[in-house]
């Protein structure tokens, strides 16, 4: 998992951060904003994209489809349209499973 959204704590990221987190370009996070109406971040006077907790969330759900599933853009898209929730709730799912993985390695490696 690039991020772990419960552990985020700023208002807002910049795009770069954001680029950052999940080891992409800035420009891919660009074009999936134009191609994915879900992914609208704030944008500040100067037209800087700031990314919220939800922003990044949903990024990240895309991300999720796109580059760990295989999903194409348009696959993506239909996906998310029809199957949102269970897609969102799989994804938190997944996250406490690896949050539990590393709490449990960390307790073998102190043992």
């Amino acid at each position: 998992m690039p991020v772990n959204i419960s552990e985020l704590t700023k208002l807002y990221y910049s795009i770069g951060e954001v680029a950052e987190m999940f080891n992409v370009s800035k420009s891919l996070i660009r074009f999936w904003e134009s191609e994915f109406d879900l992914l609208r971040p704030h944008k500040n006077s100067k037209g800087d994209r700031r990314f919220t907790k939800q922003n990044i969330e949903q990024f990240k759900t895309i991300y999720h489809l796109v580059k760990e599933r295989g999903f194409t853009l348009e696959g993506a898209k239909k996906e998310l349209k029809s199957n949102k929730e269970r897609i969102v709730k799989r994804q938190k799912t997944l996250e406490s499973l690896h949050k539990i993985k590393g709490f449990l390695t960390e307790l073998k490696d102190k043992v």
